[in-house]
């Protein structure tokens, strides 16, 4: 069973100016460290660790993707800042995330940073790896050139040295201050198998050229009557680094691609609003915009933060946030959201929401929370990565044994380095680390801007299993409010009865009577004053419109005023068979006619129905009304009559979903985060439906900020599409090391000759790790 989603799990997702130091109900916090001098999986399961057993903390994950730590902690046992020391001790670099221009941390300036830190590293590698490139050709030229005499004398040598030495030490300087440190810290990691095998090559050739009498006895060939030069493998570690730098290169250009989602997100932000203070409309920087001002948006521009229109009629386009690419009408009393998109209208609205209160700032936590989640699929991997570097050290030691004591006495010091050195670059686990959160940080980007916020990796990974989704009727196959729907007249036109109907119900506040008035403004009919209003409670109401006495409500109302209502029976009960709640109308003492009003099914929900069943998951729906209107919405929208469950209780719809996943099948429940919380949190994926609501954020596991039930769909396939892609991540990285390390280690040279060179096995792991990034980032097309 799942947890439930109102505890410290869900904490992250909190209001107020928190960004990324955020609140629960229960005191816990939460905080995204930047951690720097991480190279593989291994390093952040070292990161991780530590901060799991340091004093206060609930739980920690490192994404090694992100080079983030999230950590939950109990503020009166710990601080951020400690937890920055307790990183530090284990030999990595760290610090506090950056300030928002709000007080918080996280939002623009935690991502900002971020990404200029990243931006930074790419430079930064660019310049060591042209560096590299330059000096490395001539070494390769030099040391490929067998059958140039000139290029096997010793000022060739001392040239290869020359040129060998600012690349290892300069340009790779950062794998062995990192190994150093890994030593210090009693650990391995990538960078120790890339220091070691790069290492050994350069001694073993800086030995052979300036002390080339130290190899003689092990070199000399008794066919050539003397003793040979020991050879050279300056060539080797030189192209090593610069191929590993070049992968490195890659991999951060690729990653940082894959948090492109939320640089789109922000980039929607507006940066300044048009702010009425002292009564002059003033500029500002949407930073200084306050809760309470009243603020101006013209046609064209964006809405700076979240509010309430208090004057003008506009439309406005959501579909940045939402989704939905119909504009949404807007009039006084709506709410608009920031960095959506205002249509021809001029509008004034007073901002509720400001800084990381807005819902694109909501938005942005959710999605840098969950790209911050592990998946439980990336544990085999980190268990895997914990103990991959030594086991890895072990073999190329065992290796390097095994070929000096089996090969012939002139070549053996040189066969078993070579194998020994393989094995330690073919061998960096960079791919495993990356096959997991890469695909997280592009899924649930991906699903950002659709309107689907995935709330963790271990959301998205029960999503791609569900076999059952329930679906609450209101609001979430249907609109979620009443609609009229029917009119049907008995002695007069259908048109003079709606108006006259309408007329009466205008000063009534009931919602049907609401339904009615907006029906009747929607087919054009103009509207009289009433006069004499009075509304009959629980039954409807009664006025004089144009000096005629209408009654609209309740048969009950018709029948106490002693107005025969015989002759609308058949059309109320062809009504109520439809789901239609039916209103009686009477005019003058006879009765003129009857309408229908109902919850209308929304225009998408029918195919999204048969959207998914045809993915294979069954559908059902439950709701509190009468089994007749539960019926005939089923019915409308082709849901198995078997699945409908109706007159249930808020409180009872968890025992429905209980019963669903007693047959075994892992549900998903999708409703509005509010009335259906416990069936929710029962459900082992909870969906909530709407505008993306503190409630309905808080409540779900994930949350869709359109009203189409289409994107429940989205949301499935693009969990399947995510898990497919971590697999697939998972097999090469896996299946690349299950092969690369015996070749690497020799197994195929005793049949076929074959040593793989330590060049090629450092180009092997550069592309296995920028590989896995390539894949992930295939998932931007999904949900095409």
């Amino acid at each position: 069973m799942k947890h439930e989603h109102t505890t410290a799990a869900h904490s992250g997702s909190t209001h107020g100016h928190e960004g990324h130091q955020g609140h629960d109900g229960h005191g816990e916090q939460r905080v995204d460290l930047p951690v720097g001098g991480m190279s593989c999986a291994a390093c952040a399961g070292t990161v991780e660790r530590a901060l799991s057993k340091a004093p206060g903390v609930a739980s920690a994950h490192v994404n090694f993707a992100t080079r983030t730590a999230t950590v939950r902690f109990d503020p009166g046992a710990t601080t951020p800042g400690s937890l920055v020391e307790v990183v530090k001790g284990t030999g990595y670099e760290a610090s506090l995330p950056a300030a928002d221009g709000h007080g918080g941390h996280g939002g623009h300036g935690e991502h900002a940073g971020h990404m200029e830190v990243n931006a930074e590293e790419q430079r930064l590698l660019l310049r060591k790896l042209v560096v590299g490139a330059v000096l490395t050709v001539p070494v390769l030229v030099m040391g490929m050139a067998h059958g140039v005499e000139a290029f096997h004398q010793p000022w060739a040598r001392c040239a290869q040295l020359a040129l060998t030495t600012p690349v290892m030490f300069w340009c790779g300087s950062q794998f062995f201050r990192s190994a150093w440190k890994g030593l210090l810290h009693g650990r391995a990691n990538m960078d120790t198998l890339v220091a070691v095998g790069t290492g050994a090559a350069y001694a073993f050739s800086l030995t052979a050229t300036v002390w080339p009498g130290f190899f003689a006895a092990v070199e000399s060939h008794a066919a050539h009557g003397g003793h040979a030069a020991a050879p050279v493998y300056f060539e080797a570690a030189a192209a090593i680094i610069v191929l590993i730098l070049m992968g490195k290169l890659m991999e951060a250009r690729a990653t940082g691609r894959t948090g492109a989602a939320i640089q789109r997100l922000l980039r929607m932000q507006a940066r300044t609003a048009r702010v009425v203070r002292g009564g002059a409309e003033v500029d500002v920087p949407v930073e200084q915009v306050a809760a309470g001002d009243l603020v101006v948006v013209r046609p064209g521009e964006k809405f700076a933060v979240d509010g309430v229109v208090e004057t003008g009629e506009t439309s406005v386009d959501e579909s940045m946030l939402t989704g939905e690419s119909v504009p949404v009408e807007k009039r006084a009393g709506d709410t608009v959201l920031g960095a959506t998109i205002n249509g021809t209208g001029s509008v004034r609205f007073r901002a509720t929401r400001v800084g990381g209160d807005t819902a694109l700032q909501q938005i942005v936590r959710l999605v840098r929370e969950a790209q911050g989640g592990k998946a439980p699929i990336a544990r085999l991997a980190d268990r895997i990565s914990g103990v991959f570097t030594p086991a890895v050290l072990v073999v190329a030691a065992v290796t390097f044994a095994v070929w000096f004591l089996v090969s012939p006495a002139d070549t053996r010091l040189n066969m078993a380095l070579l194998a020994s050195v393989s094995v330690l670059i073919i061998a960096c686990p960079c791919a495993l680390g990356l096959a997991t959160p890469t695909a997280i940080m592009v899924g649930t980007g991906r699903g950002a801007e659709r309107g689907i916020l995935i709330r963790s990796g271990e959301a998205l990974e029960t999503a791609h299993g569900v076999g059952a989704v329930i679906l609450d009727k209101t609001g979430t196959i249907t609109r979620g409010k009443p609609a009229l729907t029917d009119v049907r007249a008995v002695g007069m036109g259908e048109e003079e009865l709606l108006r006259l109907a309408a007329s009466a119900e205008r000063m009534s506040e009931h919602a049907l009577a609401g339904a009615v008035v907006e029906g009747a403004a929607a087919r054009g009919v103009r509207l009289a004053e009433g006069t004499g209003f009075r509304a009959e409670v629980g039954r409807g109401v009664r006025a004089m419109v144009e000096g005629r006495a209408v009654v609209v409500g309740k048969k009950r109302l018709l029948e106490e005023s002693e107005i025969d209502a015989g002759v609308l029976e058949a059309i109320a009960a062809e009504l109520s068979a439809a789901g239609r709640t039916p209103v009686h109308v009477a005019v003058d003492g006879r009765a003129a006619g009857m309408l229908g009003v109902a919850d209308t099914v929304k225009p998408t929900s029918r195919a999204a129905v048969a959207r998914m069943r045809a993915m294979g998951l069954r559908v059902a729906m439950i709701t509190g009304d009468n089994a007749q209107t539960a019926a005939a919405v089923a019915a409308e929208v082709g849901i198995d009559p078997g699945l409908v469950f109706a007159e249930v209780l808020p409180g009872e719809k968890s025992e429905h979903v209980a019963r669903l996943q007693r047959d075994g099948l892992t549900v998903a429940m999708v409703g509005d985060g509010i009335n259906d919380a416990p069936a929710l949190a029962r459900a082992d994926v909870g969906m909530a439906m709407g505008t993306g609501t503190d409630v309905a954020i808080e409540a779900a596991d994930i949350t869709v900020l359109s009203g189409d039930l289409n994107a429940v769909a989205d949301a499935v396939e693009l969990s399947r599409a995510t898990m497919r892609t971590i697999r697939q991540n998972l097999f090469w990285a896996f299946a690349y090391n299950v092969v690369g390390i015996p070749v690497a280690a020799g197994v195929l040279y005793p049949a076929t000759g074959w040593l793989l060179s330590p060049i090629i096995a450092s180009g092997a792991m550069a592309f296995s790790s920028v590989s896995v990034v390539l894949n992930s980032l295939r998932l931007r097309r999904a949900l095409r």
